[in-house]
């Protein structure tokens, strides 16, 4: 054999060889595996870091077409999931209102502390979803009289949020403003496997049955002199033009008792805070480690404590707590 058909011999047999090696590696466990999961992150990509700001999106549930606006904040490290806050406006609000940072400090306060948040809009007759109202059980409006699916409108946005950007499965929270409060404690209820705590400003529990699938941390604040959802049980004066689309709402104390209750806490809070013109308490001994607390201001009635903006003709509000840093103090503390 001259060296030249040597040579295409051994390159011959080098080939069958490895191509022997190839089928064997191919043949384990583990490599058919690792093929399999390859395949599967093809078929479904994980989400990419998305560019920060605000941005508005839009969904089909429940036969409706529903937005939201979304603001991914400037800092985060890259593909780390981020801790997700959905803010629901008050009732007769709209989501660019409870986006203006001038009244809830939200998109502020995401980009310093490195969270998602989503403003979600109501259920509205009007096309560009002003004067828009939550389901919340008992309040309020056409949302609660055209049973309106908000609660699957919002398990629908979280997903949604989660194909466009990684977020922490563990971190997920709701808060929100008189109706949008009321939600809020709806969901705590009636979503309680997806959310891990919910905070709740002026609006009490309107639900008509609350059995949830686990313990959820709660918070609630209140004015002693709100006009609207009154302190100690009732619609005020100022609560609705129509008194027809709300119900007497369910006192402070009795909206804390029933969470005691749910989450098998101490019925006795104890006050953790207290200051000119506010006060906190905590329950103890809830179950799976959750807290229950409520911080109570004496004057601001029916508006976010610490905004310097209210609406037209209303007292200015409580400056004793800031709602915003509260709340996120609240979650970042439930959800270590």
């Amino acid at each position: 054999m001259n060296p030249v058909h040597r040579r295409i011999a051994q390159v011959a047999i080098l080939f069958l060889a490895s191509t022997a090696a190839i089928a064997q590696d191919v043949d384990r466990p583990g490599l058919r595996e690792r093929l399999r999961e390859r395949i599967e992150q093809r078929r479904e990509p994980a989400p990419a870091d998305m560019a920060a700001g605000t941005t508005e999106y839009s969904l089909h549930h429940g036969g409706l077409t529903r937005k939201y606006l979304l603001h991914v904040p400037a800092r985060r490290a890259p593909g780390v999931p981020l801790p997700l806050a959905i803010a629901f406006h008050g009732g007769g609000g709209h989501a660019e209102y409870m986006a203006d940072d001038a009244r809830y400090g939200w998109v502020s306060k995401a980009d310093r502390e490195g969270f998602a948040v989503a403003f979600p809009n109501g259920y509205s007759k009007l096309p560009g979803g002003r004067f828009a109202t939550w389901n919340a059980g008992q309040c309020c409006g056409d949302a609660r009289d055209k049973n309106i699916d908000d609660v699957g409108f919002i398990r629908a946005l979280v997903a949604d949020v989660r194909s466009r950007l990684p977020i922490d499965p563990a971190r997920i929270f709701a808060t929100g403003m008189s109706n949008g409060g009321m939600l809020s404690h709806r969901l705590a209820c009636d979503a309680a496997d997806l959310f891990r705590a919910i905070a709740s400003v002026a609006g009490t529990d309107a639900t008509t049955t609350c059995t949830p699938s686990r313990a959820v941390s709660v918070l609630h604040i209140h004015a002693k002199d709100d006009t609207h959802v009154l302190y100690n049980g009732g619609a005020g004066p100022d609560a609705f033009r129509d008194p027809s689309k709300v119900f007497s709402f369910v006192s402070v104390p009795d909206t804390l008792a029933r969470w005691a209750m749910r989450n098998h806490c101490s019925p006795n809070p104890v006050r953790t805070m207290e200051r000119p013109g506010a006060y906190c308490e905590a329950y103890s001994g809830c179950a799976a480690g959750t807290q229950l607390q409520l911080c109570v201001t004496e004057s601001g009635g029916h508006s976010w404590p610490g905004t310097e903006r209210v609406r037209r003709g209303k007292e200015p509000a409580s400056q004793a707590i800031d709602a915003t840093d509260v709340i996120w103090g609240f979650f970042v503390e439930v959800g270590r």
